[in-house]
This record gives structure tokens, sequence and C-alpha cells, in this order.
């Protein structure tokens, strides 16, 4: 399996990390419009000459909007978008990641939880249980979201943020 990822800065870098770690794929390639690596196969724009069965793509944005708008764009071409999740974040059997999302390490994704397509869970981060985390959110470092909470569609939980039990209602 190949993973191509959407965007070769810091955010890029922390997915290929991960992603490496995974032990999934064979091979890890960028696209990016600014920088030149040997791992950098061509621009962003190029992403439709990877759709293959064989190939997820994930675009490593951190502005919320942007990296939504991309896999949806993914989603229209037919490609694989992967959910990516470092093997020491918990999530629990009864969350539920959809595509495009990361988990990065010591995260924790609680039960009843569902994590809407292209959010972020970023090191540390809690998502407790019964909450819904709408599209293309970034729960930022060590963030806390506690129970029953619906965190609207692209908010990003600045790093060790409390967001209070039903805050945003379900």
């Amino acid at each position: 399996m190949t993973l191509v990822i959407i965007g070769a800065g810091g955010y890029g870098q922390t997915v290929c990390d991960v992603a490496e770690q995974s032990g999934k794929y064979e091979r890890i390639v960028f696209l990016d419009d600014n920088k030149v690596a040997d791992n950098v196969v061509g621009k962003c724009a190029d992403f439709e000459k990877f759709i293959s069965d064989d190939t997820e793509i994930y675009p490593a944005f951190g502005n919320n909007q942007s990296r939504l708008s991309f896999i949806e764009k993914l989603e229209e071409k037919g490609a694989n978008i992967p959910i990516i999740v470092h093997k020491t974040a918990y999530i629990s059997p009864k969350a539920s990641l959809n595509k495009g999302t990361v988990v990065l390490p010591n995260a924790m994704v609680n039960t009843d939880t569902v994590i809407e397509k292209g959010c972020i869970i970023n090191c540390g981060a809690i998502v407790d249980h019964g909450c819904v985390i709408e599209k293309g959110v970034h729960v930022c470092l060590g963030a806390i979201v506690k129970a029953e909470n619906r965190i609207p569609a692209f908010m990003k939980v600045e790093a060790g943020q409390v967001i209070e039990n039903r805050t945003y209602k379900l």
C-alpha cells in the first residue's frame, strides 16, 4: 500500500511519521507546490495521477476548511482516503472514526463518540464519551472535550482548552 500525503510541511511530516510507525505502508510520498525533496513526487494538483486501489491519499493541511475541501475533492474523484491512528492512541471499540481523520500519539476517543471526516485529534487530546466531533475539527494538543458535546464543523479547540460537559448541545 502507498500513501500519498498532500502537503510536505510540519503537519505532513507528522502524518508521515505516524503512518510509517503503523507499518501499513510500503511507500510514502508527498505532493507539494513549494518543497523540493527526494520524496516530493509532484505538485498538489497532480493527485489524480496517484488514484488507484493500492494507494491512499491524505491532504495534510492544518487549515480545517482547506483540509476538508480537499478531502471532498478526493472523494469526488474516487480516491481512497485513510484513517490514520497512532499506536499509542486509545480508540474505544464503541467509537466511530470517519475517513480523513488522524489521531496522534496518546490521544483518547471514548465510548459512543463519533469523529466525522477530516478531523485531527492531536497529541494527548481527550474526547470523552457521547460526543460528536463534526467534520474538519482540530482538537489541539492536550485539549479536553468533556462528555456529550457536539463540536461544530471546522472548529479549532485550542491546546489545553477544556470544553465542559454539554457546552455544545447534542
